[in-house]
């Protein structure tokens, strides 16, 4: 895409030269010299391209190549073209076309690949040369690429390239740089990251068989833990193996290329964290090119229109290899002194000196229009702030109240946007106004009557257009729910025994148990064994009796057997609702107040009082999303026992914040309690007898459960409900 973005902007100028032809010829000085012819043929497994021209070239051409779609593009400097034609059709199996475009005082021309090919230059007098392989490169780049090549080549095939050696060095802030020796700096070179390596292609060049190996670099300390070199169907591929947060570039110095791989550290105080040039990537390689001709190149490539000053000049010679355009132009405006400022597609260049004092002008310049502009006034209504609270922010005056904007007494929505930052930005003694402006805040109407210039009345305007809103609402519904269930059990058992005749009794009182004259004793109706079932909740026992006598009546055995059991379930259910503006902290809660005497310093006592109440306390906040952010506290508490110090007072508190989706329940807190027990009374031994043991023992079982849950439920409310 941005190749042939690239290209149409190459036919556009094309399209531009024809059509000013003649103007331009009138406007530029007369070129050193001029482009006669261009011719194709097929040499073996090359295509030969040749450029006739004038008289030889003044300094090597410049030339890069696009890989999307394939082109190659050399740039002739102080050259004509006096050809009869722009374009050439040559339809061979690599080269297919060739034109030749001449913008201001330099000729372009532009071959038309089938393909991606390496290739290598010359000038051979009057000549110039571009020698293209047919066979098929074995590895490409992975992004956009303008790889020139500025080496000279002999005028017969030379020798093949031959990596001579790979080295590691450490760099400062710990980069890790590999430097490979190279036997000519006519090697195609692609270079590309795949995956979390970094992959470099020499293009038809050998390895000696004692570098075809893995090279570990640990020790060194860099992101680079170690290299691969290999051989790849001819041509030499160097696989980089980093780690960690890194990045990376290249250069090469005659027969030497450099990879640089250096640890990228965030910076904590940066706001936004990450690579600070996000362009798209490119190459470039050029040796003493024209600094105006370099930025024609980026503005070709960026369809940016790029205005120089009269003071850019100078020449460069660099070479980056998959670096992002807009990092590219930063290194190349440093490296010249220069600084940009961009307007829309518009982009001025210039020495950073000339750049600051033509700004420095500007603002002196429109501080001097500032203070001889016309004073204008205007009146804004306000709908939901106080005008005083903005007149204080205005003028850069602390907010009335403890709360800034949103202190007591604001209208609807005030207390909100105070809370989420109105009120810091007032209290930051930060003027809006010019020195000459002026207001006034009319609390009847709730009106501001400002007074300054045309620029300071649009600021104003689009700050209250920000601030004097409706702040959303939110309604939020809490149910606290209590279940308690009871279960008891008691059996209980009172056993007794008396004889008259044989002058014996079991029981409470047995009188005249020792009278040698008589035989009738009495026996009072008391049980030798008495355990009853115990009452539950002031409640007695049912009883069964039953006496047993014999037919004298002699003797008798009363026995009473007693039983209660006990169930219950219970559910109490409070559900407190509040509606609040976003940000604001709302309260609602309804009890009993429990007075108490409490003793006063002077040694007298006094009547105070302490809350048994239900209370919610709640703060939303509406996240971007719609969500609902609650901190929440939640008060349950009911009279207890009653003490010498008055009622006891029982509590149940939770306190959080959580996140809950608009119109979502969440259970916010619970407690679960359970109370098991089992209690015997029995006589030992006795008790102990299977079955019979009963008649001697009594039990009691209790088996209670209790639960609290706290559900809350928060809902927004809509803009036609919330102004209501």
């Amino acid at each position: 895409m941005i190749m042939g973005r690239w290209y149409r902007a190459l036919a556009g100028a094309a399209m531009m030269t024809l059509v000013l032809a003649a103007p331009a010829a009138l406007a530029q000085p007369t070129p050193g010299n001029a482009i006669k012819r261009v011719d194709a043929t097929t040499v073996g497994e090359q295509t030969v391209f040749t450029v006739e021209m004038q008289g030889p070239p003044a300094q090597k051409p410049a030339d890069f190549t696009t890989q999307n779609p394939p082109k190659l593009a050399i740039d002739f400097l102080d050259t004509g073209f006096s050809a009869g034609r722009a374009q050439y059709d040559f339809g061979g199996k690599l080269l297919k076309s060739a034109n030749v475009v001449q913008i201001g005082d330099r000729t372009r021309v532009i071959l038309d690949l089938t393909r991606v090919a390496s290739y290598r230059t010359e000038v051979r007098g009057n000549l110039f040369v571009v020698l293209l392989d047919n066979v098929a490169p074995t590895a490409r780049a992975a992004v956009p690429t303008f790889a020139p090549s500025s080496a000279q080549a002999p005028a017969v095939p030379a020798m093949r390239p031959t990596v001579r050696n790979i080295d590691f060095r450490r760099g400062q802030d710990g980069a890790g740089r590999i430097v490979v020796d190279l036997s000519s700096r006519d090697s195609g070179i692609n270079i590309a990251q795949q995956g979390q390596n970094v992959v470099v292609d020499f293009l038809n060049t050998s390895l000696p068989d004692g570098m075809r190996r893995r090279f570990d670099v640990t020790d060194f300390g860099t992101p680079v833990q170690g290299m691969r070199a290999s051989d790849n169907n001819g041509s030499t591929r160097l696989t980089i193996e980093p780690r960690g947060n890194w990045e990376y570039s290249s250069y090469q110095t005659d027969t030497q290329f450099v990879v640089e791989v250096r640890p990228v550290k965030e910076d904590p105080a940066k706001l936004i964290s990450g690579a600070g040039f996000r362009g798209e990537r490119l190459s470039l390689n050029f040796q003493n090119i024209d600094i105006r001709s370099l930025l024609q190149v980026f503005a070709d490539f960026t369809n940016l229109n790029i205005i120089t000053s009269e003071s850019v000049q100078g020449n460069l010679t660099l070479r980056l290899k998959d670096v992002p355009w807009d990092q590219a132009l930063q290194i190349v405006l440093d490296a010249k002194g220069l600084a940009s400022r961009r307007n829309g597609n518009v982009l001025w260049v210039a020495p950073k000196a000339e750049l600051a004092t033509k700004e420095k002008l500007e603002l002196e310049s429109q501080q001097q229009i500032n203070d001889l502009e016309p004073i204008r006034s205007q009146v804004f209504q306000l709908n939901y702030q106080r005008a005083e609270d903005v007149r204080r922010m205005l003028l850069g005056l602390a907010a009335a109240g403890a709360g800034g904007v949103g202190g007591a007494g604001a209208l609807g929505s005030v207390g909100a946007v105070g809370a989420v930052g109105i009120g810091g930005a007032a209290a930051s003694n930060t003027r809006m106004l010019s020195k000459r402006g002026s207001l006034t805040a009319d609390p009847r109407t709730n009106q501001l009557f400002v007074s300054d210039i045309a620029t300071k009345l649009e600021e104003v305007q689009s700050f209250l257009g920000k601030i004097d809103i409706p702040v959303r609402q939110v309604i939020i519904e809490a149910r606290i729910v209590e279940a308690n269930d009871t279960f008891s059990r008691n059996l209980g058992v009172r056993l007794g025994f008396a004889s008259k005749t044989a002058g014996a009794g079991y029981g409470n009182t047995y009188t005249n148990v020792v009278s040698p004259v008589t035989q009738n004793a009495t026996w009072d109706n008391g049980p030798a064994l008495s355990l009853p079932a115990a009452a539950i909740n002031g409640v007695n026992p049912g009883s069964v009796a039953v006496s047993l006598f014999s037919n004298t009546a002699g003797r008798f055995l009363a026995l009473e057997l007693s039983a209660l059991e006990a169930d219950g379930r219970g559910k109490i259910i409070s559900s407190p609702r509040v509606v609040t503006a976003n940000n604001i902290k709302a309260l609602i809660e309804q009890g009993t107040e429990l007075p108490y005497q409490a003793a006063t310093s002077s040694g007298a006592t006094s009547v105070q009082f302490r809350k048994a109440n239900l209370k919610l306390e709640v703060t939303p906040q509406i996240t971007p999303e719609g969500n609902v952010l609650l901190d929440v506290d939640v008060n349950k508490d009911s009279v207890g026992i009653q003490t010498t110090s008055g009622f006891a007072i029982d509590t149940k508190h939770v306190q959080t914040q959580v996140l809950v989706e608009n119109g979502g329940t969440v259970v916010i807190g619970g407690i679960y309690s359970q109370t098991e027990s089992t209690n015997v009374n029995k006589v030992p031994l006795l008790g102990d007898i299977p079955i019979l043991g009963n008649l001697f023992k009594d039990n009691a079982k209790v088996n209670n459960r209790t639960e609290l849950l706290v559900f809350l439920t928060p809902r927004v409310l809509n803009d036609s409900v919330s102004l209501k």
